[in-house]
C-alpha cells in the first residue's frame, strides 16, 4: 500500500505525518522520522478493523503535495 507522507521540522525533531491517516511520528533525521512513521502505520493497520481498512482503500489515491505562497 502506498501512502503520502509529509515531513516538517518542528524544533529539534522532524515530524512525519500521513495524509490519508491520522498517524504521525518523529525522529532526529528525516530518515528516522519516516522509519518511525512506517512502524506507527504498520501498528495502526495491524489493529484497524475492516471498516477502517475499507475506508482507507477508497481514500488512497495519489496526492500532490506542494507549497502554497499567500500574501501576508
Amino acid at each position: 500500500m502506498s501512502l503520502t507522507a509529509v515531513v516538517g521540522k518542528e524544533g529539534k525533531f522532524y515530524v512525519a505525518k500521513t495524509v490519508e491517516l491520522e498517524v504521525a511520528s518523529q525522529g532526529k533525521t528525516i530518515e528516522e522520522a519516516l522509519a518511525n512513521l512506517r512502524e506507527a502505520v504498520g501498528l495502526y493497520l495491524k489493529h484497524a478493523d475492516e471498516s477502517e481498512l475499507a475506508a482507507l482503500r477508497k481514500k488512497s489515491a495519489p496526492y500532490v503535495v506542494t507549497s502554497l505562497d499567500v500574501p501576508l
